[in-house]
């Protein structure tokens, strides 16, 4: 049995094709990572030209034993093909996972991470404790690369989990974060 729900999905196809899911893993596996990532996950500073956060690898990382689910490759596989058949793709083996976290003051700029013949889909799943919109750090989907044109938006609700192709169109950013810690665990997928 695996931990893993992504149920409730709905499926978009504007600005780029998208999956939102209102329950991503079960709720007490949830708030186990959760808690861990609040106390003793191993957080490094990266800063590039459009973001600075903390982030590590799952996959490299020691985990404690009630999560160390989370790096296996009967995990990986059930994540890998659950998000195939939500967007109807062929994923390839290749699974990347990371953590990120947002402190106050730090935001992703808008950007669109389109490599050929790279990563194809990504899987957001969001573990943050009691979330309100003065914290900042929504994710923002945008039509084009301006950032004047109207994104959609969506808050970082605790156990939700958003998909989405990786496409030339799939621009993406995430505003500035004011208060609070924002935490994600991320999933990469490839052709």
């Amino acid at each position: 049995m695996t931990p893993l729900r992504l149920s409730f999905v709905q499926t978009f196809f504007e600005p780029f094709p998208y999956v939102l899911s209102l329950e991503s893993l079960e709720l007490d596996v949830s708030y186990r990572v959760l808690a861990w990532f609040e106390s003793g996950a191993p957080w490094r500073l990266v800063e590039t030209d459009f973001y600075e956060q903390f982030e590590f690898s799952l996959l490299d990382a020691q985990l404690p034993p009630e999560l160390t689910f989370l790096q296996t490759p009967d995990f990986l596989t059930t994540v890998r093909s659950r998000v195939a058949d939500l967007f109807g793709a062929a994923l390839g083996e290749r699974v990347d996972v990371t953590a990120h976290r947002l402190i106050p003051g730090q935001r992703i700029r808008l950007h669109n991470d389109f490599i050929a013949r790279a990563e194809t889909h990504r899987l957001l799943i969001q573990l943050n404790r009691d979330w309100k919109d003065e914290n900042g750090g929504f994710l923002l989907f945008f039509k084009s690369s301006d950032p004047s044109d109207t994104p959609k938006v969506f808050r970082p609700v605790h156990n939700s989990a958003l998909g989405f192709a990786i496409t030339p169109e799939s621009y993406h950013a995430v505003s500035t974060l004011y208060t609070g810690e924002r935490f994600t665990l991320v999933y990469s997928f490839y052709g």
